[in-house]
């Protein structure tokens, strides 16, 4: 089986055209935009990039070789104690199993010891990061627009998010029709903007409420000095003047807002009379702007003359270069750090046609106002922007060491990412990213403290060749792996002075789960996964190892992606569990879902809710590695054909699209047509659990097989209206991406951890090639 995994750096020819850099050979895409985009404006030359990365790959690869090694060792050792115990006919899903099972895992090393409390030390944190709990966008980096969409998003409408959503259901326009059905309309239907006028208001009363009376009353807003200060008073529709029940909400006011004067009191809600101007209030750190226009025709229907609210919303943005982009060479990845690269020294672009005109979408500039005392002051048009980089288990064949051997594509990233934020530390870039003067570099992928240790003499290195200050790079560590859970406070102890978040990754934790125990037995069904108890011991560690360890007020403690990006109305029920857990952020998958997002940051004070839960007893490290083992009954036929039908249809309309079109998250609707977040996260999960199912006879290859052919027609006909999209079903043994999608679940048990990146980039190369060979 070892032979299957992938510890070793991977070697080979160099091809004659790649150019040399020193003592590296290069790939000329690469090499162009090192010298053309990455080096101009930093200081330093082209020469003397290529010789950091050298020296950290001479350096650094052979730790990265053994971590690799150690994860197969750790992963060998598993499976043989399983294999005997099953040989013998133990039943490794029964509890009495798991203090050997336990004991094993100190055994071996994959527990490190506990060596007692640790304290997050980290500093220069924004305060975005480390103080205002908020929603976080993770965006796939090849996409400039949405790139921009994503850094744009930490401001956005209230009203376009509700109006263009479910959240708003047609009972609520058939009430205000008066019972009959609300009428259809092809551009503005005034019932429904009426519903989320109605929904503001009340959202207004709960988070910001008044002296006297409701939102819904109010005809008049304006700023008034009171003493020193200015407070917001309010003109209701009985003709009564009141004031914000918590007064300092209020923090300033820009345009043309003024009291009513005596003869227009009773007409001060007319359209007639021109208010234009935005009023700022301030809640749980996060900025509401009331925008209020007379002359707009929302302004002119709402009472207030509100005509939106623009919410402060994804604080941060992870620019991902990871499990959401389908990124194989260096025309992918040229890209993606062009875009970086872009956002990071604030000149990125992106023309798009709207309504047939041509338009370019940029970063948004400050947003500027008169404080409560009257002075000028300015919050912010973008939030935080991170980079994810790949993690250590990936190499590169963009760039060749002496000996012929890739270098690791995380010392690429990381250097380039370093690089881009040169302009932004020194104060060159057109829009100030970091205040602080922090560079934030996600690291996923990473198993145990040992690894943890690893990527934190990788960033001290890139420091030292930079010559920045010791801990500039600031990491965030993807809780997403079984042994970075189970020693997590050993990995906050190895990275205690640059860490800023911790974030749990249901998805590819459960792989690694999956993975970890394939040969102890049967695992449960997909749905049935979140019901086991690993699932709340893994969500409630990471807040508790975070809270014990210092983190509120220094860096971020976050939840993973809601992944039905038209279901609104469910998110705004059920996401409020993740500040309610003591997450200080959690991922969204769009703008609108940041914007509604916000609200529960608005519901809940996280800051006093982790204060709370500090105060429970910490998850059991026993709880934490029960294996999710189907206990008792096997399921039936019928729910194993379903299961597998379900499990394809996903990998299925994820990987063709990965593979044929290049694109690495995709909205692929699942069997009942509803539209879920795909990432190669999800495919690891799938795959994996049909490799465990196929490992322990539940299935045969032949019925997968027959399953897979059988979906393959099911996403074709989903992608039919697709032009660029070539059906699988037709020639299903001739075709790449269904005999990758395939192969990741025939041979998920040998791949390295499960991670399915090597089988997609091998796909993905033969579809580049076939299509280069084409145009020849």
């Amino acid at each position: 089986m070892a032979a299957h995994r992938m510890s070793a750096t991977p070697q080979g020819k160099v091809p004659d055209f790649y150019i040399s850099a020193g003592n590296l050979k290069v790939h000329p895409v690469l090499h162009k935009t090192v010298e053309e985009t990455v080096c101009p404006g930093t200081g330093f030359s082209p020469a003397y990039f290529w010789n950091c990365l050298e020296h950290l790959t001479l350096e650094l690869r052979p730790e990265v070789e053994r971590c690799l090694a150690r994860r197969d060792e750790l992963q060998d050792k598993i499976d043989a104690w399983y294999a005997q115990r099953k040989q013998s006919g133990t039943d490794l899903a029964l509890p009495e199993h798991r203090p050997a099972c336990h004991q094993l895992l100190k055994d071996i090393g994959y527990l490190v010891p506990d060596r007692g409390p640790v304290s997050v030390t980290s500093q220069f944190i924004d305060p975005e990061v480390a103080l205002i709990p908020a929603p976080q966008l993770v965006v796939p980096s090849d996409n400039a627009r949405y790139v921009l969409n994503a850094v744009n998003a930490r401001w956005g409408s209230l009203f376009d998010a509700l109006y263009g959503f479910d959240v708003i259901p047609e009972t609520k326009m058939q009430e205000n029709s008066g019972g009959g059905a609300a009428p259809p309309t092809a551009g503005y239907n005034p019932l429904r903007g009426e519903a989320v006028i109605e929904f503001a208001n009340g959202l207004l009363d709960e988070i910001a409420p008044l002296a006297s009376g409701s939102w819904s009353e109010v005809t008049r807003l304006w700023p008034k000095f009171v003493g020193q200060s200015q407070q917001l008073n309010l003109l209701m529709k009985s003709g009564v003047t009141t004031s914000l029940q918590t007064p300092n909400l209020f923090v300033g006011s820009s345009g043309n807002l003024g009291p009513p004067t005596a003869n227009n009191i009773p007409k001060a809600a007319s359209p007639c009379v021109s208010d234009i101007g935005r009023i700022f209030l301030k809640h749980n750190g996060l900025h509401l702007i009331l925008e209020i226009d007379r002359n707009d025709p929302i302004g002119q229907s709402a009472l207030s003359g509100i005509k939106d609210i623009t919410v402060e919303s994804a604080l941060s943005a992870i620019l991902d270069m990871e499990d959401s982009v389908s990124a194989v060479d260096a025309m992918d990845k040229s890209r993606l750090y062009s875009n970086i690269c872009g956002v990071l020294r604030g000149s990125l672009e992106a023309p798009f046609v709207k309504d047939g005109q041509a338009l370019t979408r940029c970063l948004n500039d400050d947003i500027w106002f008169r404080d409560a005392k009257g002075e000028a002051s300015s919050i912010p048009g973008r939030g935080i922007a991170m980079v994810r980089n790949v993690g250590h288990h990936m190499f590169t064949d963009m760039v060749y060491t002496q000996d012929g051997k890739q270098v690791p594509e995380g010392f690429v990233d990381c250097i380039i990412t370093v690089s881009a934020a040169l302009h932004d530390l020194r104060g060159m870039s057109r829009f100030m990213n970091s205040r602080t003067g922090s560079v934030y570099i996600v690291k996923p992928k990473m198993h145990g403290p040992e690894e943890v240790a690893l990527t934190s003499r990788l960033f001290g290195r890139v420091e030292e060749f930079f010559g920045l200050r010791r801990n500039t790079i600031k990491m965030g560590i993807m809780d997403e792996e079984r042994r970075t859970s189970a020693n997590l406070r050993e990995c906050l102890r190895e990275a205690a002075e640059r860490v800023f978040f911790i974030n749990t990754g249901f998805l590819d934790r459960t792989g690694d789960e999956i993975h970890t125990c394939m040969l102890a037995g049967p695992v449960v069904k997909k749905p049935d996964m979140k019901k086991e108890p690993w699932i709340k011991a893994y969500e409630n560690m990471n807040v508790d190892v975070g809270l014990f360890s210092g983190f509120q007020g220094k860096g971020q403690i976050g939840k993973g992606m809601w992944a039905k990006p038209d279901s609104m109305k469910a998110m705004l029920e059920a996401k409020i569990c993740e500040p309610m857990s003591g997450a200080s952020t959690a991922w969204v998958p769009s703008p609108a879902a940041a914007a509604l997002h916000s609200i529960h940051y608005h519901r809940v004070d996280v800051p006093s809710r982790q204060m709370q839960i500090s105060t429970r007893p910490p998850a059991r490290i026993e709880t934490l590695l029960e294996p999710p083992l189907i206990r008792g009954l096997m399921p039936s036929k019928e729910e194993i054909t379903h299961e597998a039908r379900e499990n394809a249809q996903a990998i299925l309309g994820y990987v063709v699209r990965w593979v044929d079109l290049g694109v690495g998250c995709s909205k692929v609707p699942d069997l009942s047509g509803v539209g879920l977040m795909e990432d190669r996260a999800t495919l690891r999960i799938s795959s994996q659990l049909m490799a465990n199912w196929l490992h322990h006879g539940l299935i045969t290859a032949e019925e997968l097989e027959a399953v897979f052919t059988e979906m393959a027609k099911v996403v074709d006909s989903q992608n039919v209206r697709d032009k660029g999209y070539t059906p699988m079903s037709q020639d299903p043994s001739s075709n790449i991406a269904f005999q990758a999608s395939l192969k990741l679940c025939l041979d998920g048990q040998n791949a390295p951890n499960g991670y399915t990146e090597y089988t997609l980039h091998e796909a993905r190369r033969q579809v580049k090639a076939r299509g280069a060979r084409s145009r020849m």
